[in-house]
């Protein structure tokens, strides 16, 4: 039996209660003698008559349930005969792997995805502290709408840094075809509030965001982390997951890439868990933060103050991005 192929990416985790959620397969459009078949985007169940059903199941090695009135609902299955399995998240990296999205190119892989890039802080939120210091409601708590952020020493700003690195991250992630939304224009404004950088990514329906920021901790630590949600009982928990593979894959890309160490005070093997983060807590899609080091720590104070070093650091982020989305 014939039939076009087409690939389908790693999805989303669904809401509790939902379908399971496939990790890799294939999927075929299924000729006339099917009654309905359907290209599948990420993360989508399809419903077909059962003669059509079972001629794909037989096909691609889809587990077929029935539903009903003569349909069956077909979802994918990890075990297909010719299923990409995706690499551990705790491997090395390496150069992105995987199939381009439908449309993209060899060129152009990242085409069809949405990344929404968050730069920590802004340049202008100390001149405003009446804006910054109100207080919003992030679930589990109440917050100021934003902080000024840290600095180095010598007064280099964390809100200079993360617009900087952000930009670059930006550039990259274009060139390979993503569409990318930062959550902030320039240097020299105000915030945007936690709740309203979380709903960024939300507006966008983005395929992954991050939020870049540097830590301000004491000189003796030094070292990345990432910070991922948990679940509260709220809007962020059906991704929960994704963020974690999220989470350890641009980890593992930015320590190849830059050769910073794992943090030192705080979390283990550069990963910390937290829920009282509006920015996480707020998102539906999968969403992390990362610390890219110390701006108290001289040794990476100085390479933050580097161009050279901030562009390295900009291309170990885009890489494990590319890597989560393909």
């Amino acid at each position: 039996m014939g039939g076009e192929r087409v690939s389908w990416g790693a999805g989303r985790v669904p809401p509790r209660g939902g379908p399971e959620r496939c990790f890799a397969g294939n999927v075929w459009k299924v000729p006339s003698s099917a009654q309905r078949a359907e290209r599948l985007t990420e993360g989508e169940i399809v419903t077909s008559r059962a003669a059509g059903g079972a001629a794909l199941a037989a096909l691609c090695g889809l587990a077929v349930a029935a539903c009903g009135s003569g349909e069956t609902t077909l979802r994918f299955s990890p075990s297909s005969a010719d299923a990409r399995q995706a690499p551990p998240a705790t491997t090395q990296p390496e150069e992105p792997k995987g199939e381009p999205a439908p449309g993209a190119s060899a060129d152009e892989p990242l085409r069809g995805k949405v990344v929404v890039i968050d730069p920590g802080h802004n340049g202008g939120n100390a001149k405003h502290p009446e804006v910054i210091n109100r207080q919003v409601d992030v679930l589990t708590k109440r917050k100021p709408c934003d902080t000024t952020g840290t600095s180095t020493n010598d007064g280099y700003s964390e809100a200079a840094f993360t617009w900087d690195v952000s930009q670059r991250v930006a550039k990259i992630l274009k060139a390979r075809g993503a569409t990318v939304k930062l959550t902030r224009k320039n240097n020299t404004g105000v915030g945007p509030c936690i709740t309203e950088r979380a709903a960024a990514g939300n507006k966008a329906k983005a395929d992954a965001a991050i939020s870049i920021h540097a830590d301000g901790a004491g000189a003796a630590g030094h070292g990345f982390h990432v910070i991922m949600p948990k679940k509260i009982g709220g809007p962020v928990d059906p991704v929960v997951g994704d963020s974690r593979k999220l989470g350890i894959t641009v980890r593992d890309a930015f320590r190849a890439g830059t050769g910073l160490p794992y943090s030192t005070y705080i979390g283990s093997k550069a990963l910390d868990f937290r829920n009282d983060l509006g920015g996480l807590n707020l998102s539906t899609v999968p969403k992390i933060f990362l610390e890219c080091g110390n701006m108290r720590n001289s040794g990476e104070a100085a390479k933050f103050r580097s161009p050279a070093f901030r562009q390295k650091i900009a291309e170990s982020i885009a890489t494990g991005m590319q890597r989560y989305l393909t």
